[in-house]
Parts: C-alpha cells; structure tokens; sequence
C-alpha cells in the first residue's frame, strides 16, 4: 500500500503477472490494508457502477461516525479516481489527489471515512466496483460541487463532465462548511482510533512476503 499526501488514503499497487491465458493479480489483500490503516475494513457493502466516458460522480461523503470508508478499482476502461479531504480542521483540508485506476495497472485506491471521494471515466463502459465499510444511508449521506472552482480539481480538459442532477446542484465546499455537513478532523480521528483500539492485534490472513506470487494453478 502506498500513502498519498492525505492522511487516511492509500493506493494499491499490485504485482500483475501475466500469461498466455492472460494474467492474475490480487487486488484486495487484508493483511495489508490493515497493516496501513490499523484495522481491518469491514465489508457491510459492495457497490458496482458503470459509466460512459465523462461521466462524473461525486463528490460523496458520510457523516463521522461512521461515515463510510471505500476500497475502490477499476475493473474495465479508466477513470480518474480524486480522493478530497473534506475534514474541517484537517491538516491537509481543502487538499485533494488524484490516481488514474484501469484494467491494466490495476490499481486500488483506499479511502477512510470522512474524505471526499469523486471519480470521471476516461473511457466508454468503464466498470468500478466498491467496497464500502458501511451500508448507504440517505440521511447520513452529503455532496461537494465536483466543480467547485476552490477546490480547482483538474479534470480531463478534453472530456465534458456529466454529472446527475444531485452531484450537479451540490453545494460548494465552503458552502458545505457553512451549513455544518462536513465532518471534522477531531471527530475523524477519535473514530480511527477507536477502530484501531477494536482491532488490538494484526490483520489475519494475505500472503507474506515470502510466499511469492505464482501463476500456476490460477
């Protein structure tokens, strides 16, 4: 797992070995998620969307707690994956980061509750799927403007953005901060350390690392 330059998101950059039937790769693995998060996720929903090129979802997140943290992958075409952190009195507030997730690569990207999380296909039927730490909970559930020209994401210049009418009428983050739906970094961090304190001992199970992968047999 790779740390990005906010606090509470990783990328998973696995080894892909290919064959003449084609390749394999593990692109979720417990030991090392909670290795870099200090708990294990707990998997309450799996979410899958498909999406034609330009469309534009988010950005979506939830109250803290629970808020909802995401494990995310491409699994067909590419999209721009922007994690945003939306916690007030972050360190890195205002921030956000962007990781390009295909069906090559095969990257993952993990983000813990209370960041924003938005994503563009760059491609016709781009495929992603969605781990989620908690279910969907409409009363519990809040949107950022993806355009909001203060948070200056740089989206695909070339690509037109279609957004649903609910990301499209979201309100601007210092909009957002203003009406109180954001969550705050203190709250944030209390509930980390709290699943941290649950977990009390390392995450069981995945490959160690001198159990090299093999294409045998897969």
């Amino acid at each position: 797992m790779r740390r990005l330059s906010i606090p509470g998101a990783w990328v998973h950059e696995p080894e892909v070995i290919p064959d003449g039937r084609g390749s394999f790769h593990e692109w979720f693995r417990a030991a090392d998620l909670g290795a870099a998060a200090g708990h294990a996720l707990g998997l309450a929903q799996a979410n899958f969307s498909t999406s034609r090129r330009g469309t534009l979802r988010g950005i979506h997140f939830a109250d803290v707690p629970p808020g909802q943290a995401k494990y995310v992958k491409c699994v067909s075409g590419a999209v721009l994956d922007v994690v945003v952190d939306v916690r007030t009195g972050s360190p890195t507030y205002k921030r956000w980061e962007a990781v390009r997730l295909d069906d090559t690569d095969h990257r993952a990207l993990y983000l813990a509750e209370g960041l924003g999380h938005a994503f563009m296909a760059l491609t016709d039927d781009a495929r992603v799927l969605y781990l989620c730490s908690e279910g969907y909970a409409p009363g519990r559930e809040h949107g950022v403007d993806p355009l909001d020209a203060e948070l200056g994401i740089a989206w695909p210049s070339d690509i037109a953005p279609l957004l649903s009418a609910k990301d499209a009428s979201a309100p601007s983050l210092a909009a957002a901060e203003e009406q109180g739906l954001l969550p705050s970094y203190e709250a944030c961090e209390a509930y980390y350390a709290r699943l941290r304190a649950a977990a009390g001992a390392p995450v069981p199970g995945g490959r160690t690392e001198d159990q090299p992968l093999s294409p045998a047999g897969r």
